[in-house]
């Protein structure tokens, strides 16, 4: 058997906020609820495990999503309608911008807790055969 990511836990500070908000923003269902975890399902079967934690134990993570182009089409409209700020680069210097790195497009922005996310449509290093 192959090593295959089978799920992580996000922090939050409201767990059904942050997956609620992953879950819309991305057009994801969430999959299941057991106790203090709600996980949103992605289409490799990974999912990501939302928990309450304390605010004070927060700490900033970052979690990037390969998409399609029309996932991005659709996420970029949602989070430009929302008025969610968002930023072209990691460092948040092109403020309400997309990249295009490596001939595809990117975007980065924040969840409810705090963690920086973000969205590409092609890897780092672009496609390989």
């Amino acid at each position: 058997m192959s090593v295959e990511l089978n799920h992580t836990i996000v922090h939050a500070r409201d767990n059904r906020e942050s997956a609620q908000f992953f879950a819309d923003l991305l057009g994801l269902e969430i999959t299941a609820e057991w106790g203090p975890f709600i996980a949103v399902g992605l289409s490799n079967g990974v999912t990501l495990d939302f928990a309450t934690i304390p605010a004070d134990q927060l700490a900033m993570q970052h979690y990037a999503f390969l998409v399609s182009e029309e996932e991005f089409d659709a996420a970029y409209a949602r989070i430009s309608e929302r008025g969610i700020e968002h930023y072209a680069d990691p460092h948040r210097q092109q403020p309400g911008a997309i990249n295009h790195n490596d001939g595809g497009r990117g975007v980065y922005f924040m969840d409810p807790a705090g963690h920086a996310m973000e969205l590409i449509t092609v890897p780092y290093g672009g496609w390989t055969s």
